[in-house]
Formats: C-alpha cells, sequence, structure tokens
C-alpha cells in the first residue's frame, strides 16, 4: 500500500541567467536540503547541469553511508516567461523541452515556472530570519501578497490565498510606464524619453536601468552627460561610500522612485497582505534603504495614504528565498504531500 513517502524525493531548481540552483526534499515535512549552485555557461543545457547535481548528491549521500534515489517529481524556476512546452531562457543560451526533460529524468511530474512565481509561493512560509520588515514586524500571511524585485531586470508578481491553496500571479509589471511624482523626476523621465519611446519602471529600476537612471541625474542637475560611464556596481560603492554627490542623488532617487512605484503594486493589486522587495540590488544598500524616501513614497498616495500605511513592506534577504516556492509548487500538484520547511 502506497503512503506520502511514495511521492519523494523531489528536485527543485532555480535557474538565473548566471546560476542554477538545485535543492533536495527527501520525504514528507523535510526541509529543502543539499543546496548547491552551479554557473550556467559550465553546461549545454538544463539537462547536463540537474545531472552533475545528481552525481555530486550521490557521492555526498555515499560518503554518508546512504543511497541516492532518482528524484520522483520536481520543479524549475525559470528567469523567462513560461509558455508552452518549449523553454527559452531569457540571458543564457539555454532552452529545453519541457517533456523531453521530463521523459529524460524519468520524473513522475515536471512543473516548470518563472522566477518571480516562485518568489511569490515562497512569501507566505518566509521565516524572521529571512526578512528585514520595515517596521521591524513580519506581518501574518493572508489575502494577497506582492513582491517587487530589482535586479538585473524588474521583476514583480503577487500570491493570493485561496481555499485551495497559495495561488500565483506571475506578470510583467516591470514593464508598466514610470510615473513622476514631482518635477525632478519629472526632468529625468523626459530626459530619458530622449533616448527611449516608453519609460518603464525596469528602465531605470533595475541594474540594467541604473546607469540610464545616473546619467539622467547628471544631466539634469548638471546640465551635461556623465562625466563618465560608470556599471551599476561602481554606482552603488561610490554612492554608499559618499564619495560622489551624483551617485548619492541617484540612489536616493533610485529608492524614492521605487517606493512610488511598489505603492502602485500595492493599490493595483489589492496586496494588504504586504508588499516585498526582493533581488539583488536593495539588500546591498543595507541602512540606506530603510533611511531612504521608499516608505515616505510608498504611501504617498493622495487620499489613499491611509490604505497604503497600513499595508507592511518586507525587504527579502535571503537569496535562496525562491527555493521554498519552487518546492510549495510541488506540494500543491500532489495530493497527500507534507507540507515543506525551508
Amino acid at each position: 500500500m502506497s503512503g506520502p513517502q511514495d511521492l519523494y524525493p523531489w528536485l527543485v531548481a532555480d535557474v538565473g541567467g548566471s546560476n542554477a540552483r538545485f535543492g533536495w526534499v527527501e520525504g514528507p515535512g523535510a526541509p529543502v536540503a543539499r543546496l548547491r549552485s552551479y554557473a550556467v555557461q559550465d553546461f549545454p543545457g538544463l539537462e547536463e547541469a540537474v545531472r552533475r547535481y545528481l552525481q555530486d548528491l550521490a557521492v555526498e549521500l555515499r560518503a554518508q553511508g546512504r543511497g541516492c534515489p532518482a528524484p520522483r517529481h520536481a520543479a524549475v524556476a525559470v528567469a523567462t516567461a513560461v509558455a508552452g512546452d518549449e523553454v527559452v531562457l531569457t540571458n543564457s543560451r539555454w532552452r529545453f523541452s519541457r517533456q523531453a526533460l521530463q521523459a529524460a529524468l524519468q520524473l513522475q511530474s515536471l512543473r516548470v515556472l518563472n522566477d518571480f512565481e516562485a518568489l511569490a509561493l515562497s512569501l507566505p512560509r518566509l521565516r524572521a530570519d529571512q526578512v528585514r520588515a520595515w517596521g521591524g514586524q513580519l506581518p501574518a500571511a493572508a489575502g494577497c501578497l506582492a513582491v517587487i524585485g530589482p535586479g538585473t531586470g524588474l521583476g514583480v508578481a503577487a500570491v493570493l490565498q485561496t481555499g485551495q491553496g497559495w495561488q500565483a500571479l506571475p506578470g510583467e509589471g516591470g514593464h508598466a510606464t514610470l510615473a513622476p511624482a514631482d518635477d525632478f523626476e519629472s526632468a529625468l523621465l523626459t530626459h530619458v524619453r530622449g533616448r527611449h519611446a516608453h519609460v518603464s519602471a525596469e528602465r531605470l529600476l533595475s541594474g540594467i536601468g541604473l546607469p540610464t537612471l545616473h546619467e539622467a541625474v547628471c544631466a539634469v542637475l548638471g546640465g551635461q552627460a556623465a562625466p563618465e560611464a560608470l556599471t551599476p556596481e561602481l554606482i552603488l560603492e561610490r554612492g554608499l561610500a559618499g564619495q560622489d554627490a551624483l551617485c548619492e542623488r541617484t540612489l536616493d532617487s533610485f529608492c524614492a522612485m521605487l517606493g512610488g512605484f511598489a505603492g502602485s503594486v500595492a493599490l493595483t493589486l489589492g496586496a494588504r497582505g504586504g508588499v516585498y522587495v526582493g533581488g539583488g540590488i536593495v539588500p546591498r544598500l543595507g541602512e540606506a534603504f530603510f533611511q531612504s524616501r521608499f516608505r515616505e513614497r510608498f504611501e504617498a498616495k493622495g487620499r489613499f495614504q491611509s490604505y497604503l500605511a497600513g499595508i507592511p513592506t518586507v525587504l527579502i534577504t535571503d537569496t535562496l528565498a525562491a527555493m521554498g516556492g519552487v518546492s510549495l509548487a510541488i506540494e500543491q500538484s500532489l495530493p497527500g504531500a507534507a507540507v515543506v520547511k525551508f
């Protein structure tokens, strides 16, 4: 007679343009464990990277006197839009067929989801040691929760509590038109529109957008182009160190405009359960983020200021948080699966 244990083990993965991260869920109630990361450029495709992970895992388990059973179910988060059988990674040469990968790995099921869909699914189970809440108190997971993520690009997604579990709402909100809140921001956007017909939030509020924002700040404040083209890393380094007034102003504008955008996301989705901030940029700002105008601008929506004042804002500090969402995607698709911890 079969039981919950027969559903395991699970393979979970989070694949970006540069790195592919893998984890393992051994049995009912077990946490996501055996985490390993591999450089995407080192493998011709996802299947080869999975097989390397399974080989390395087998070596690790044998050293502990244990066997390594083949995974029964798997879920993979990918940094691209997911539609149809063929999956093409946005920022790498990897592409794969979902059906072919499932057959090659002899899986009973394979879920493929967008990376921000996975991050959204992680929100209901985030622990206090994985986040830092504005105001210090982690909100209870209920209703609708939203997440925005300034990384290389700008991701936006949400998760909604339903009678059948948590339902992710993936989208492309980072490409929504960015709105200014004052004359200075209007001048910034006017300058950027001189080069780009459409100024999306991602155009300025992302890793690829920081140099564009910096160039606009230099043009508006100094009346000329930036003295040198700076990488996002240099803008962050100089701005946080107080070495460059224009870089400092760039980061100040980044945080303020991100707050305004986050408030718009909260209003659009009715995300009264909280707006979470992921991605790789904001955690690097440290205390500067919590001393910035982010929260002020989050609430600055006129008649709806009191509505937004009651919505928590939370920074995700754990860079592997999405793995919890990937495991939840499997759990919710398998009746009888036990709750996975992360």
